[in-house]
């Protein structure tokens, strides 16, 4: 089944709301700096993890926080990327997975609990934070459960690591057609644009205010728009204004975190599940059709009231799903 939308398109759909985003931010300089200072001013801190027990690894570059629950076979959750991500978008599966396994959940660098440094943000730097956390933290292999871009670096770390990783599991992923090409020349002068001080950050600013966090999760993400309630809005606006968080999103809006799985996909031995939701924008159900074009041993199943983040929209149907998964694997 072809994918309805064009990837193509639908970059040039994003690449479109975010220029007409900075002309809206840039046609004055005092407003929007005055703006931007009160929003920087009156962002609150973000509310630490009350769920799990909190930890902090040192990675190579920076400090990544991470929640551990449970005991026994370990499964390791990652988070997607956006306005505000962070591990928090597992807690309802990560609190269930936890009565029988040993679950971790990671906030990647720059996003979440974790550290925010101002530097490159790639594909790479994901890649090896997943591989240098299996190997120094979980120090077993694990079942890894990952969600949209990461999803993508999950497979690259099974792929060269098989040794790390027992299973997959892979909710709505992105990599195969959706965020699976390279940034060009266009993506860089927006990429440049965005971090500019005053213009991008006021683009910024607009993204990730309460009225468009709002939009984004009941019109983009959930297909139920009434659970994207306010206290989850809230916690997604403080998390996309933690000094550092303009950095790692801006990556991501302009495609410098896409990677390709095309290959290590099809060369992938471990057993993989793939989780959708029914009503996914972005990446849309009939994309599962290329991704088990490629692992065609893999399970599929499709969650009927949800979006592009089920585990964070129904999360008692997501965990019941990886648990038969888990569950059946071969001892």
């Amino acid at each position: 089944m072809a994918v309805p939308k064009k990837e193509e398109e639908r970059k040039r759909d994003r690449r479109r709301r975010l220029w007409q985003g900075l002309l809206l931010g840039g046609a004055a300089v005092s407003v929007p700096a005055l703006v931007n200072a009160l929003v920087a001013r009156r962002a609150r801190p973000l509310a630490p993890a009350r769920w799990g027990r909190g930890h902090r690894y040192a990675a190579a570059q920076g400090d990544l926080a991470f929640q551990a629950l449970g005991q026994g076979e370990p499964v390791m959750l990652v988070h997607s990327f956006g306005p505000g991500a962070g591990a928090e978008e597992w807690r309802g599966v990560a609190e269930d997975l936890g009565r029988d396994y040993q679950v971790y959940a990671l906030d990647l660098l720059g996003w979440g609990h974790s550290d925010k440094p101002r530097r490159t943000y790639d594909g790479e730097v994901y890649l090896g934070q997943l591989v240098d956390f299996l190997q120094d933290v979980i120090r077993q292999p694990a079942v890894v459960a990952a969600a949209g871009l990461p999803a993508a670096y999950a497979v690259l770390a099974a792929h060269d690591h098989p040794e790390l990783i027992r299973a997959l599991a892979l909710v709505c992923p992105l990599g195969l057609e959706a965020r699976a090409e390279e940034p060009d020349l266009r993506d860089a002068f927006l990429h440049r644009t965005l971090r500019l001080p005053i213009v991008g950050t006021s683009m910024l600013n607009l993204l990730t205010s309460r009225a468009a966090l709002a939009r984004y999760f009941r019109q983009e993400v959930f297909a139920a728009p009434e659970r994207a309630d306010a206290a989850l809005i809230d916690h997604y606006y403080r998390a996309a204004h933690q000094p550092g968080a303009n950095y790692a999103l801006t990556a991501y809006l302009c495609g410098f975190l896409n990677v390709n799985v095309d290959l290590a996909l099809h060369r992938l031995k471990q057993p993989t599940w793939l989780g959708w939701g029914r009503h996914a924008v972005e990446p849309p159900v009939e994309t599962a059709d290329l991704w088990l074009r490629d692992k065609s041993d893999a399970e599929l199943e499709i969650f009927e009231e949800c979006g592009a983040l089920p585990h964070l929209e129904a999360p008692s149907h997501v965990a019941a799903g990886l648990r038969d998964f888990i569950g059946a694997l071969p001892g």
